[in-house]
């Protein structure tokens, strides 16, 4: 009697290529300088938890002198915060805040291991920042994208003007983290077809030297944090729409009846409704699937400038 065979396994070229074994077999480099792009809400956020828990020096770049002004004085009152709650001394966060340098220039990023952009979710902006980058970083520093929904290939692929020409593509990775950064532990790690085993490696760990949980994901639109927050967002948005319930109503269930800290129409309101819409679009675009239509609701409030709490109003008034 013949013995049975072994099932044969297919397993795809993208499913291989976030496998353990390919991170564990890539050795991570060293980052002993970080570059951030971008002095919002999530380039500070980045900045200061590099600079706190990972204990870099950090240079933050923006066009902006204003925006830099406003996010160093966000980082001070952060750290004053905590300073106040007995969660950091104040030695500590003397010496988090010397790490962190800002400049309206691109230049002092020829000195970074890494660099990571926080700009908005424009996909032009972003590929005209990362063919800049693949000029100015050293030819071994890790080129980090901070996009909650763009795809890691598509960014790549502006570093180069020829697609065979891995130097610089090679380097691009996602780590997508989670706002607010001081607070919220997880990171997505997205890797685009051309990301090598060791930026990977480099970018989970450093990663985790800030104090973060990385999950990976592969290169699909809304990779997974949005790809399941979006519609499910925007679900309860039409729900608003078509008169299922009103906007305590439906916060309120979710929050009492499964555990969410935030109902999904105030979470819309932190986030950014423009944010939303934007991400949506990329999932409707991407994977062409009607599920994934944005909320006529959330198209009107975002024309309406009615962006959450950033503008003053959103479902809720600010």
């Amino acid at each position: 009697m013949l013995a049975a065979r072994p099932a044969t396994r297919y397993i795809c070229a993208q499913c291989r290529a976030f496998s353990t074994s390919r991170r564990s077999l890539a050795e991570a480099a060293e980052v002993k300088r970080l570059g951030v792009v971008g002095a919002g809400q999530m380039g500070l956020g980045i900045a200061l938890v590099a600079s706190r828990m990972a204990r870099v020096p950090v240079v933050v770049v923006d066009n902006s002198q204003k925006s830099l002004d406003k996010g160093l004085a966000f980082a001070d009152k952060l750290l004053a915060k905590d300073v106040g709650k007995g969660k950091l001394s104040e030695s500590d966060a003397d010496e988090t805040r010397s790490r962190l340098t800002t400049t309206t220039s691109m230049d002092p990023l020829s000195e970074v291991d890494m660099v990571i952009e926080a700009v908005p979710e424009i996909v032009d902006l972003k590929k005209s920042i990362f063919a800049q980058l693949a000029q100015i970083c050293p030819s071994h520093a890790i080129l980090a994208t901070n996009t909650s929904s763009i795809s890691i290939t598509q960014i790549a692929r502006a570093t180069t003007q020829d697609p065979t020409d891995l130097s610089a593509a090679s380097r691009v990775v996602s780590t997508h983290f989670m706002n607010p950064v001081p607070v919220q532990k997880g990171v997505e790690i997205i890797s685009g077809l051309q990301t090598s085993a060791s930026t990977l490696a480099t970018a989970i760990a450093f990663c985790k030297a800030m104090g973060k949980i990385p999950s990976v994901s592969g290169d699909s639109p809304g990779f997974l944090a949005n790809r399941i927050l979006m519609p499910y967002i925007n679900e309860a948005i039409i729900c608003l729409e078509t008169g299922v319930g009103g906007e305590e109503d439906i916060d309120g269930i979710m929050k009492n009846g499964t555990g969410v800290p935030m109902g999904p129409l105030a979470l819309a309101d932190f986030i950014g409704l423009d944010t939303c819409l934007s991400i949506m679009e990329v999932l409707h675009t991407g994977l062409g699937d009607s599920k994934y239509r944005p909320a006529v609701r959330l198209r009107l409030m975002v024309e309406a400038g009615w962006l959450g709490k950033k503008s003053g109003r959103g479902f809720y008034k600010y």
